[in-house]
């Protein structure tokens, strides 16, 4: 005769298993982000990169400060509002512009230095002027040739351009144009016009590149 041996094993029900489960999450959830960080060391979280502006280019004819005017207003800058006598563009307000002589533009622009110092008002009659638009990128303003307009237009420019960028209009050089500071490649520095005259005009030669070329705080992000 066969004894038959039946073993009873307690089931637990399916909402108990999952009341379980939240009991363990839910501390979990509590516990701040900076303890969760801390096991595993500093976290940073990396800054997303933003398509370099397009060049701006002004077509009408004027003075030099109806010009201005009209770029400034066009890129939406004002000038610098603060007390100190030289800020870095990476403490600039976005939204501003401000000015740097020839000399430490051709420096830092040659050495990919992390950042341009700025002043409210030009410190040289040659200065060079620089926007740091709403999204923090930086724009170099300068006067091109006429004949220039089709290179510098986004649809029709070729990859990379030469650019020869004057710090005052001329009849040479009549057109004001804001070029993206991250786009550019410079080899050599700025040139007075008249080497005799310290407040000569500026030429600076610089090659407008196709993609960006550097991310730092010159520049903007």
């Amino acid at each position: 005769m066969r004894t038959i041996v039946v073993r009873l094993t307690r089931i637990t029900p399916v909402p108990y298993l999952i009341a379980g489960a939240l009991l363990v999450l839910i501390p979990m959830s509590l516990v701040p982000a900076s303890l969760n960080g801390a096991q595993g060391g500093k976290t940073e979280v990396f800054p997303v990169q933003k398509a370099a502006p397009s060049v701006v280019f002004i077509e009408t004819a004027g003075s030099e400060a109806e010009l201005r005017r009209q770029l400034r207003s066009k890129n939406e800058v004002s000038a610098l509002s603060v007390s100190s006598t030289v800020t870095r563009f990476s403490a600039a307000p976005t939204g501003s512009y401000g000015f740097i002589t020839p000399k430490l533009l051709g420096l830092a622009l040659i050495t990919q230095s992390p950042d341009l110092p700025l002043e409210l008002m030009p410190p040289t009659p040659n200065a060079f002027e620089i926007h740091k638009l709403a999204d923090g990128s930086g724009m170099l303003v300068g006067f091109v040739e006429a004949n220039l307009k089709p290179q510098l237009t986004q649809s029709q420019r070729p990859k990379n351009v030469r650019l020869a960028l004057y710090s005052n209009p001329s009849e040479k050089a009549p057109h004001i144009v804001a070029v993206p500071l991250v786009k550019l490649l410079v080899d050599r520095m700025p040139t007075r016009l008249d080497p005799k005259e310290p407040g000569s005009a500026v030429l600076f030669e610089v090659d407008l590149q196709g993609t960006a070329n550097r991310t730092s705080s010159q520049t903007g992000p």
